[in-house]
């Protein structure tokens, strides 16, 4: 049974029992992410979620830790670019102990002043550990070319200089901003009796306040750039990009479908023709992200310095063939059987019910059904596949990002076969 409701301080929850599980999964969620930041503030939104494990007016960052695993259940945290998300996985019988325990440590936050120093370090750690993983760092470098001057180009992680200037008092003015009742939802899947639910989220969720901040969309480029960028890799690390369709539009769906005909499986066009067929690369695949205002379709691949002009040449190629060739009726049909089959899957486990809950609250003000989705992917025909790849695939729109060891004065050799307007040079 799915139901929405809101508590007396205005909180949205929304819940569906699922009787035969022995869990509940309990998120809070807020639309707050690294979009939200100015520009001197990058990170900001992270570095809150890492604080809100450091202790509060009743818990020590310790105590959150053992009251979590006494029970057995599973406590974490993540940030993304438009939302932040807390949640507990726990046996049914602790859905007190887990409501409890996540609106202390979104309401009751010390932040600590020596706990922020000590975690600031712990983020400054985790920006060196990402630029030692070039296979993540190449997207965050196409994300932040795609989308230059919008707020969705800055790093959730932040920036070493934005971290050192984040102090106290801007972490509180922050979280006051965005961490309300209004801008916020609680999502719960599990096996519950309602009745408690909502009677235990009234109690401990009253504090949290009711503001509701101002929201902006703002407009994306869509000329495309060429960038090479060295640094000592054993491999080439590239993405190909181009913005994408935002979560409203109404070819968000053929998009999806697209994602997954070009790389969304070992089956994919570029998996079968880069690794299988080829041999050139280990990793290679596409992705869609869709947000508020904009999307971000992408591809990876990585290969050896050698390889990399074959491969960027073959990946035009099949950009190409897409905008030309009609894709086959078995191929299309397994693409969304694929869609149909994951997303079924994904539906049994608490986590991933209890994240759907709260983003189709966060993104759409209802439950979106997966029946819905199913039929509207469903409808994607050939003709809506070549129609978006010769939308999307414009040779002067697409974002070309590589990083690995590139040598000065081969730029041309490096890009013989992607034939973009003026490519720039290579950075030492």
């Amino acid at each position: 049974m799915l139901s929405r409701t809101k508590l007396d301080n205005g909180l949205t929850v929304v819940y569906e029992q699922i009787p035969n599980v022995r869990s509940v999964a309990i998120g809070f969620w807020v639309t707050c992410g690294s979009r939200n930041e100015a520009h001197d503030e990058q990170g900001i939104s992270h570095l809150i979620e890492h604080m809100l494990f450091k202790g509060t007016k009743q818990r020590s960052a310790r105590k959150i830790a053992e009251t979590i695993d006494a029970v057995g259940g599973i406590l974490n945290a993540f940030t993304t670019k438009e939302y932040t998300c807390y949640y507990v996985k726990i046996l049914d019988q602790h859905l007190r102990l887990g409501l409890d325990l996540l609106a202390d440590m979104v309401i009751n936050s010390l932040f600590a002043e020596e706990e922020l120093e000590k975690e600031k370090n712990v983020i400054l750690e985790e920006l060196r550990m990402y630029e030692d993983n070039p296979d993540e760092l190449i997207y965050d470098l196409l994300v932040e070319a795609l989308l230059k001057d919008h707020p969705l180009g800055h790093p959730i992680l932040g920036t070493p200089e934005s971290i050192a200037q984040i102090d106290r008092n801007k972490l509180i003015h922050y979280k006051e901003g965005y961490y309300t009742a209004e801008n916020s939802c609680l999502a719960i899947a599990g096996n519950f009796e309602v009745s408690q639910l909502l009677e235990e989220s009234n109690h401990f969720w009253q504090q949290l306040p009711k503001n509701l901040p101002l929201v902006q969309n703002c407009p994306v480029q869509t000329r495309g750039t060429t960038c090479l960028r060295r640094k000592e890799t054993e491999q080439v690390h590239l993405c190909v990009g181009v913005p994408g369709f935002h979560r409203h539009h109404q070819d968000r769906y053929p998009l999806l479908v697209l994602n997954n005909i070009l790389g969304g499986s070992s089956s994919s066009r570029l998996f079968q023709e880069l690794r299988e067929e080829r041999g050139l690369v280990y990793s290679t695949g596409a992705y869609y992200g869709a947000f508020r205002d904009t999307g971000i379709f992408s591809i990876y691949a990585g290969t050896s310095i050698k390889n990399f002009p074959q491969v960027l040449s073959l990946i035009r190629e099949e950009l190409n063939r897409l905008q030309k060739e009609a894709v086959p009726a078995e191929e299309l049909a397994r693409a969304k059987e694929q869609i149909k089959g994951n997303l079924w899957l994904s539906l049994e486990n608490t986590i991933n019910r209890m994240s759907r809950l709260a983003k189709s609250e966060l993104f759409y003000g209802r439950f979106l059904p997966p029946e819905e989705v199913l039929a509207k992917v469903e409808k994607v025909t050939a003709e809506d596949i070549i129609r978006l790849s010769r939308l999307l695939f414009e040779k002067d729109q697409l974002t070309l990002m590589a990083l690995g060891p590139f040598q000065k004065n081969k730029t041309e050799e490096y890009l013989k076969g992607w034939k973009l307007n003026v490519p720039s040079a290579s950075k030492s």
